[in-house]
């Protein structure tokens, strides 16, 4: 991809360490730099660090837009791309389960989105990324699992406990439940044969998944459990060295793991909806307490930034606030030094947003366009860029 020449962005207030500043910054090969350069002049509009996305599932619709229509991998990852930009997100975790249901969450599959994302990684845009969300009790997987994301590059899991879920969904709704069971390739009857065998194993899941996280920590991969229902199993999770709560169900949850200092993330759709659409707890009842340090796309893409606005209107956060807990806390959370913050050194990673009209106009991702419309593409490509352009 296309590296941008040097420009300087001229005009705009910059989000820097929780305040919007009337400053200039300049793109200087794929970098924030501080220096002259020929001039954008983005009058009227902010410059945002670009989202980081910790969690998301919305790349599924681009793989699978209906259930009997696949499409293919890599043609999938390029529109996703295309839907991260437009949507101000320059990383990305791609939440790919590893679980006993098989089919689209199935180990075969898991293994070919890491294998297409890090084929196609000097096509995309954005800094995409694979996250396992790996079923606790796959204990015959541990050695294909750590194999696989060493091969790749996987650098993020997280830990999934499915299987109660599925045993009361079976009980008190056989009719969702057989819907599940086919979206996967399986009959009733299969699938929970198969829930009931990895049920089995609970004895065996303490010491393997002990062992399990060793070996990860010593790849160097970062690691979280997914919806977390108790301190008790909070605990557990910490215990293995996997401090990232994502999308704790309880209060009680959330609570430990603050209490603990360990991040707290919810969905953003959360957020926009007014509550999860599972039933589960309040996103914005969670921050309002404190307990809430990040939020991810979970299943729509769009509702990171629409998120940030949610909670400046309802005055639960500054903007500015509400939006580094779409990108500086998530990046501070993982560990990426480069990026999250739009200082000297820095990836360029950020987003031209319209405060009139709350649209994205622009996006740039280390330092290549990823997004442009509106009339901030206009100016891009006005007269002080077209002369940076044709000097290259």
């Amino acid at each position: 991809m296309t590296l941008l020449p040097d420009l300087r962005l001229t005009g705009a207030l910059v989000l820097l360490d929780g305040a919007l500043h009337d400053t200039a910054l300049t793109l200087s090969q794929g970098r924030i730099a501080d220096h002259a350069a020929p001039e954008v002049d983005l009058s009227g509009y902010w410059l945002l660090p670009g989202i980081v996305d910790l969690h998301g599932d919305g790349f599924e619709h681009h793989l699978r837009p209906r259930p009997t229509a696949p499409f293919d991998t890599r043609r999938a990852l390029v529109s996703a791309d295309a839907e991260l930009g437009a949507a101000g997100v320059t990383t990305a975790w791609f939440a790919q389960s590893w679980s006993w249901e098989g089919g689209t969450r199935s180990p075969d599959r898991a293994e070919e989105l890491m294998q297409a994302v890090a084929e196609m990684a000097h096509r995309l845009t954005a800094d995409i990324r694979v996250q396992v969300r790996f079923e606790t009790h796959m204990l015959e997987d541990h050695d294909r699992l750590v194999a696989a994301m060493a091969r790749f590059g996987v650098d993020y899991l997280v830990f999934n406990n499915h299987l109660p879920e599925a045993v009361d969904l079976a009980a008190r709704r056989p009719d969702r439940f057989a819907l599940w069971a086919g979206h996967n390739g399986h009959t009733p009857e299969g699938l929970l044969a198969i829930v009931r065998g990895a049920q089995a194993q609970e004895p065996r899941v303490p010491a393997a998944l002990r062992a399990l996280a060793e070996r990860l920590a010593q790849a160097g991969v970062t690691m979280g459990s997914h919806d977390d229902a108790t301190a008790e199993t909070r605990a557990r999770f910490r215990a293995l060295g996997a401090p990232i709560c994502e999308f704790p169900t309880t209060v009680a949850a959330a609570r430990a793991a603050r209490a603990a200092g360990e991040p707290v993330l919810m969905g953003a759709p959360n957020v926009v909806r007014g509550g999860s659409q599972a039933g589960n707890i309040a996103a914005m009842a969670l921050i309002e307490d404190g307990l809430c340090d990040a939020l991810v796309s979970d299943y729509y893409v769009p509702a990171l930034a629409q998120a940030a606005w949610v909670l400046a209107d309802q005055r639960v956060a500054t903007f500015p606030a509400a939006w580094e807990m779409i990108s500086t806390a998530p990046a501070r959370i993982f560990g990426l030094a480069d990026r999250g913050a739009l200082t000297p050194g820095r990836r360029a990673d950020l987003v031209v947003m319209n405060p009139a009209t709350r649209r994205i106009e622009a996006t740039i991702a280390a330092g290549r366009l990823a997004w442009l419309t509106g009339a901030a593409g206009a100016r891009f490509l006005g007269a002080g860029a077209e002369r940076a352009l044709a000097a290259q």
